[in-house]
């Protein structure tokens, strides 16, 4: 199935045995589907979403997005009753989507999609607003269970991801300053140079390198962008945070 972006009609009804919306067999009114959003930026994956969904007669896919900015732009436009957010996309990521979806619509029911498992990552998922949290590796069941589930009003979270945050829940949190250090150690910069960088003294930053290595539980500055990059804080890739 090739997906076109914007070709989705939303006056499309559910198919039933006649126009009136009547379940030939019980007589009472057919179900109407769960119109989804599909928010991701590898055109094959999201595909492969939409192919997915298309399988169940009680999901249909109304709009795609190719990132958050995108999903951000078709919500308001569609109003889907569920949102499947990539986590990682250009533009805007699959968080500040959800951010922005939730500030316009505060009952809005979001799945965050993911490959990564990191506590940072589903700590601030869930503070966004997400309802659901599944990662795409998951059986296909249990991706359809979480749709139905989240269009139900309910939340999704599996055991193992549930533990994760728990985990991030009593981690304590780093400042915003030290996060700019953190992300200034990962780069491999030195002190002096993160002072340069922040417009800060050497000492100062020599205090918030410590306290970030208290807080992550590390002993040296190797460990501690090991345990940063595992728990999703920062990426490897980019310099900003996860």
């Amino acid at each position: 199935m090739k997906a076109k972006q914007g070709d989705m009609d939303t006056s499309d009804t559910l198919e039933t045995s006649g126009e009136t919306g009547i379940d030939a067999d019980s007589g009472s009114a057919a179900e109407p589907p769960i119109t989804i959003l599909v928010a991701d930026d590898h055109p094959v994956v999201r595909a492969g979403l939409v192919s997915l969904i298309a399988r169940c007669p009680e999901m249909r896919v109304i709009a795609e997005a190719g990132n958050g900015l995108e999903a951000l732009e078709r919500y308001a436009a569609k109003r889907p009753a569920v949102v499947l957010l990539d986590l990682r996309m250009p533009v805007m990521d699959g968080v500040q989507a959800a951010t922005a979806i939730c500030e316009q619509e505060p009952e809005a029911r979001l799945i965050m999609l993911s490959t990564y498992q990191g506590e940072e990552d589903i700590y601030r998922a869930l503070r966004a607003g997400v309802r659901g949290y599944i990662l795409k590796d998951s059986p296909l069941q249990e991706f359809m269970d979480c749709i139905h589930t989240v269009a139900r009003g309910g939340t999704w979270i599996p055991a193992l991801i549930g533990a994760k945050l728990a985990r991030r829940m009593m981690d304590p949190e780093l400042t915003a300053r030290e996060m700019d250090v953190l992300r200034c150690v990962v780069r491999g910069k030195s002190n002096k140079e993160i002072g340069a960088d922040l417009d800060i003294s050497e000492a100062t930053v020599k205090v918030h390198v410590a306290h970030i290595l208290e807080k992550l539980k590390v002993t040296g500055r190797a460990e501690a962008i090991h345990v940063a990059v595992r728990r999703g804080l920062v990426r490897i890739d980019s310099p900003t945070a996860a």
